[in-house]
């Protein structure tokens, strides 16, 4: 039986169209290059046609579209990638881009094996990720709400002085504003409202934060969820964070390339006998990177085991307790070295990127067995 040639597609998906370059495997130029409308029937009616001059191979970048083509191909038989946008080769005194140019030099580069492609996620952990990024959501709206009461407050010359904002003691006062009439006609209306859109946004939190700690302990994310809590910083949420965005932890051979791929590595330019490094990258995925950013500032503390962190640590095995103690010896050092030579915020920094290498190497025995669940669930 005769083997099939392979046939590379590049494909620039948008909304409503889908522009295609049929890249032969021995053609030094693409054979068809053409714009589909983006229809599933009419795409696989065009997939069949070429398919029987040889075996598809179609990638396209990562973007708002989603995986939703990925998977009806993969379903109607296909073989396709999705390849990410950063990591593509470009030329530098290339200045011209359209739909057409970009099609071609996908199905160049993917015959080449120049491109990155990246991991897809099942539906059902797509599914969770999205009511985990919906929660940073509310997160970044009850941030908008404050700002909106504070600077209608002040332009009214009502500023609190008797401590920090947002305290219990802060939420007192906002309430007897509004109770007291100290705000009279359009001011006690618009106040009203900017305080009851703040009051809906907390609420819808508090209801998206107890969903998300009833999604840490069905089987796909408990154990991953568990381990990565006894860290100090990482609560359920954060935990949750960096389940749903890495998903399988083990596909990182080494804890390097998951600092890089989170853009907590240095950047550098460097020629002959000079070395110039610069600063943090922040390529790839800027979710896991801010949690890690963040937990990074609780080691600026002395290592203890407060209240919070003995609950998260109960029914963990004891290796995993000795390995967050571990790191909470180490990057406290790092993080007062570092704070004492350079200044606090690029200390978080890099003991995020140390943290990104304990998180590696504790979810490494436990990435067969959640990997495991998950695909059972």
């Amino acid at each position: 039986m005769e083997k099939k040639s392979k046939l590379y597609v590049g494909m620039d998906v948008h909304k409503d169209t889908v522009m295609v370059a049929l890249l032969p495997a021995e053609a030094p130029e693409p054979t068809v290059v053409k714009r589909l409308p983006n229809e599933a029937s009419k795409i696989r009616r065009w997939l069949g046609r070429i398919s029987r001059e040889g075996e598809v191979r179609a990638c396209y970048e990562a973007s708002g579209a989603g995986y939703v083509l990925e998977r009806a191909m993969r379903h109607w038989g296909y073989e396709c990638e999705i390849v990410a946008p950063s990591l593509i080769p470009r030329r530098p005194g290339d200045r011209r881009k359209h739909d057409r140019k970009d099609a071609t030099e996908l199905a160049r580069l993917y015959r080449a094996g120049e491109l990155v492609t990246i991991r897809i996620p099942t539906e059902r952990e797509e599914r969770v990720r999205d009511v985990v990024r919906c929660r940073e959501v509310f997160q970044r709206e009850i941030l908008k709400s404050r700002h909106y009461i504070l600077k209608f407050l002040a332009r009214r010359g009502l500023v609190y002085r008797e401590g920090r904002n947002w305290t219990g003691k802060h939420m007192s006062w906002l309430r007897a504003l509004q109770r007291d009439g100290a705000l009279e006609g359009e001011d006690r209306l618009v106040f009203g409202e900017y305080l009851a859109l703040f009051d809906y946004k907390l609420g819808r939190r508090e209801e998206l934060d107890r969903r998300i700690e009833a999604l840490a302990l069905e089987p796909a994310y408990r154990e991953a969820v568990g381990r990565l809590c006894c860290l100090k910083g990482i609560s359920t949420h954060a935990a949750m964070v960096l389940a749903t965005e890495i998903g399988d932890f083990r596909r990182f051979e080494s804890p390097g390339k998951l600092m890089a791929y989170v853009g907590l590595v240095p950047s550098e330019h460097s020629s002959g006998a000079s070395r110039r490094l610069g600063a943090i990258t922040k390529a790839g995925n800027s979710r896991v990177r801010h949690v890690l950013v963040q937990a990074a500032w609780s080691y600026r503390f002395a290592p203890r085991r407060g209240p919070a962190l003995s609950r998260r640590q109960q029914g963990q095995a004891p290796k995993v307790i000795a390995h967050g103690w571990k790191a909470q010896h180490r990057l406290h050092k790092v993080f007062g070295r570092l704070a004492f030579r350079k200044n606090n915020q690029i200390a978080a920094v890099a003991v995020a990127r140390e943290l990104a290498g304990f998180v590696w190497a504790l979810m490494q025995d436990a990435g067969e067995d959640t990997r495991t669940n998950r695909d059972a669930a």
